[in-house]
């Protein structure tokens, strides 16, 4: 074989070992569900898992859960605004002005808040807060980190 051909094989290789790995640590960084067989012990972990919940995220218990199946959109994107509100692309209808504001309490987690106001009165209508958390980065080290809603609620 000629120098270019084992070179061009070896760039090619290494292309899908890098892919591969990657995928890789993808996968093994989600965590699986927990699944119980038992009601009453499948209630107590709940209960437990939600007020834990409400201990690391007291601004949720002023929201009310919304649950992810019904969100419109995809729960996955690289912009954590631009993700959120796709997820809630009714406020459009509803009218008045949006205000979209973006934390960064950690490194991997976004928390993104939309505020509708209705009208001219800058009174607030409707409170949207949605949670991320990064699921990875894609192929390429430059590109921007994919972000996956964990947890919507809204307040009125």
């Amino acid at each position: 074989m000629s120098a270019k051909l084992k070179f061009f094989l070896i760039v090619i290789l290494s292309i899908f070992a890098t892919a591969g790995a990657g995928v890789y640590f993808t996968q093994s960084q989600q965590s699986a569900p927990i699944v119980e067989t038992s009601d009453t012990q499948t209630q107590q972990v709940r209960a437990i898992h939600q007020s834990q919940e409400v201990v690391a995220y007291s601004e949720r218990s002023n929201f009310k859960t919304i649950p992810l199946e019904k969100l419109n959109s995809s729960l996955q994107g690289s912009d954590p605004a631009t993700l959120a509100l796709n997820a809630f692309d009714d406020l459009a209808s509803l009218g008045g002005t949006r205000k979209v504001e973006v934390a960064y309490p950690q490194r991997n987690q976004a928390l993104v808040t939309i505020t509708q106001i209705k009208g001219d009165d800058d009174s607030v209508g409707i409170k949207y807060r949605v949670e991320m958390t990064t699921f990875g980065r894609s192929l390429f080290i430059s590109s921007p980190p994919v972000w996956q809603i964990v947890w919507a609620g809204v307040r009125n």
